[in-house]
Order: structure tokens, then C-alpha cells, then sequence
């Protein structure tokens, strides 16, 4: 967990003709969006990068993540897939892993001023309209802390958001929404609902798992059917949707 977070505030009132949140969206104390797809995407090599160089100085394969569905999957279990296509072996794999994380993070701070996010359609007024209604905001994300973080600093929405769960505690995406539970209860000191926004399969079933609500949104690379079938509790085409008109 990020130990730089904000304070929380009291809700505020909402000012005339501000936006409100639409009955679309179930009702929480706390709402955890993931990054990739859901709250922006990506236009630049740098996470890619940053794959291929832990790569090559922890396992010494100059092998790449190309050809792997990358969408739903944390960073860890993209590294694991893509040395072991390359003959890398679980044992090899495990014992060099903290090696290629740090080198990961690494090129990532370096190259930090490279990363292009765009940021996704109506996120920043949804942000905004449950940040001013006083909702404790996170992110829940396969992301590395140190990459998901400087992403979202790039995309210009680091202050919406008091915490973050990510990768580097569990390689598994139900973990890394249960460690956000944890983490939304111990800051607002209760045994808070939390709904999840996620933009694949992957998020909905985890939100499942933890047994907590899921809105899916389509503005990664699964169409609003696909996200459908999977039976969220809402299905959008983006986020702007959430917000009342």
C-alpha cells in the first residue's frame, strides 16, 4: 500500500448545477478504479520497455511481453508468462523475481516524463463528483505501486485518490481487491461497502470473489457484451455514463 495518501475531508456540498452521480452507479462508502482501460490508456513504450529490460538483466532472456494478453493480468503473472514461454523454469523465475521488479521500476522512474496516458471519457467528472461528495476514493490494479502511481500522476489524477492496492502484495487481481477492502476499512474505520470499476473479465470476477459490487466499463478492449456475459452488476459503455444528466 502507498504510504503518501490524503487526508480524507468531510463531504462537501455540491455547488449549483454541479454533476451528480447517476443511480447507475450502486451505492458505496468507497469506489476502487482500476488503471488500464478503465481509468486511461496507455500511448507510449514505457511499461512495455521496462518489461523487456527486467528481462533481460534478472533472467538474461531479451525476450518481450508481445502476443500476451496483458488485459486483466497483474505484472507479475505477465513476467511469469513471459519467461517461461522463453524456457525459463518456476524456480529460476521465483528467485530472480525481485530483481526484475526492482529493475522494472526502475526504467519506469526513468522514463517517467515519456509516459502519453489518455485519459478516459468522463473519469475526470466522475472523479471529481465523488471526491466532492466526500466518497474515499482508491485504486485497485495488476500494476507494480511504483508504475500504477506514476501513471496516473502522468494522466494528471493522483489527487483523487487516497490509496492504492496493487501487484507487489499478490500476483492474484481477487488479492490485490481484498487488500483494497482492507485498506478502505481500516481508513474510514468501519466494515465499509466498497464498489470496484474495472474494464475486464478479470475485474469482474474478482469483484465476485471478494463478494463486492463491480461496475464494467468498455473503454479497454472488451465490447460492453463481452463485459455483459460476465454479469456485472452495471455494464457501460464508459464512464460518463455515471454521472446524471
Amino acid at each position: 500500500m502507498n504510504s503518501s495518501f490524503r487526508k480524507l475531508h468531510p463531504p462537501s456540498i455540491a455547488p449549483s448545477g454541479a454533476k451528480a452521480a447517476s443511480r447507475l452507479l450502486p451505492s458505496a462508502d468507497a469506489y476502487v478504479f482500476d488503471i488500464d482501460g478503465t481509468l486511461l490508456n496507455s500511448r507510449d513504450l514505457v511499461h512495455w520497455n521496462a518489461f523487456r529490460r527486467g528481462m533481460i538483466e534478472a533472467y538474461g532472456v531479451d525476450a518481450t511481453i508481445e502476443g500476451i494478453p496483458c488485459h486483466g493480468m497483474t505484472d507479475i503473472s505477465i513476467l511469469r508468462a513471459a519467461v517461461t514461454r522463453v524456457g525459463i523454469e518456476n524456480g529460476e523465475f521465483e528467485a530472480q523475481l525481485p530483481h526484475a521488479i526492482e529493475v522494472l521500476c526502475r526504467e519506469v522512474e526513468r522514463n517517467k516524463e515519456e509516459f502519453r496516458p489518455q485519459v478516459c471519457p468522463g473519469v475526470k467528472d466522475l472523479l471529481g463528483t465523488l471526491d466532492g461528495s466526500g466518497h474515499l476514493l482508491g485504486v485497485a490494479s495488476g500494476n507494480l505501486e511504483s508504475v500504477g502511481w506514476h501513471k496516473i500522476a502522468a494522466a494528471g489524477l493522483r489527487e483523487f485518490f487516497s490509496f492504492g492496492s496493487f501487484s507487489d502484495l499478490s500476483e492474484n487481481r481477487a488479492g490485490i481487491f481484498r487488500n483494497a477492502i482492507t485498506e478502505a476499512e481500516r481508513r474510514l474505520g468501519f466494515a465499509a461497502s466498497v464498489c470496484f470499476i474495472g474494464d475486464t473479465p478479470a475485474d469482474v470476477q474478482a469483484a465476485k470473489e471478494v463478494g463486492a459490487p463491480i461496475v464494467a466499463v468498455a473503454t479497454g478492449i472488451f465490447s460492453v457484451d463481452q463485459l455483459k456475459a460476465c454479469h456485472p452488476n452495471v455494464c457501460i459503455t464508459h464512464c460518463a455514463e455515471l454521472l446524471s444528466r
